[in-house]
């Protein structure tokens, strides 16, 4: 089992900036919602906390407070970006360190954290929580996290 201690300080900083950048890509690809969307971000950590699975790395992260480098991008195409290859980072770094089913464990908690962010605010007026913003965001971070068991 994979532990913090398997990581250096700054590799296990790179490991906890991917969930939040996916929450973070998430909250500005569309307008409106952003507060909502942020608390909804905190409270998926939170319920993680609550659940305590097999996984001690999983654990690990999701008893860490989730922080967002806010003064970090120009603009949310910037954030886009720059969260897209912290993605990448820390999904290459689990590859090399953690277990095959913790690294999978670690994507599906990314991605549900996104999709719990984007369904936080209804976007104008529309049955459907999901934005096409929020819609392609997710697509992206999907892509960005690589195929479970790769």
């Amino acid at each position: 089992m994979t532990t913090k201690n398997d990581f250096t300080e700054e590799e296990w900083k790179r490991v906890l900036m991917g969930p939040t950048s996916a929450g973070m890509i998430v909250v500005t690809s569309q307008r409106g919602g952003t507060f909502r969307e942020t608390y909804s971000m905190a409270k998926a950590f939170a319920e993680a906390r609550e659940r305590h699975g097999a996984s001690e790395l999983l654990d690990a992260i999701v008893s860490q407070k989730p922080e967002a480098d806010h003064t970090r991008y120009s603009s949310p195409d910037d954030l886009k970006s720059g969260g897209i290859q912290r993605i990448r980072d820390a999904v290459a770094l689990l590859e090399q360190k953690a277990t095959s089913p913790e690294v999978d464990e670690y994507r599906g908690f990314v991605i549900a954290l996104a999709t719990r962010v984007a369904e936080a605010h209804t976007e104008d007026g529309s049955d459907d929580p999901v934005g096409a913003g929020e819609r392609e965001a997710i697509g992206e971070i999907t892509a960005a996290l690589g195929q479970p068991g790769s």
